[in-house]
């Protein structure tokens, strides 16, 4: 139920990624965990797309 992607950038800036396939949610477990990841500060995210991977990018690298 971990997410796929730890990403830690300078800053403290700790990201918990689960990368799915176009059109895909993630199941039951993986919600539940990702809620507890959330309930303690940390940013989780889902992912479905190349695109969405490009605009994740974008969003760190612009609030450096």
């Amino acid at each position: 139920g971990v997410p796929d992607r730890l990403v830690i950038l300078p800053g403290g800036r700790v990201f918990f990624i689960e990368l799915k396939a176009p059109g895909k949610k993630s199941r039951p477990l993986q919600v539940a965990q990702q809620k507890k990841i959330a309930s303690l500060g940390c940013e989780v995210l889902e992912i479905d797309s190349l695109q969405g991977v490009d605009e994740f990018i974008a969003k760190v690298s612009e609030s450096k």
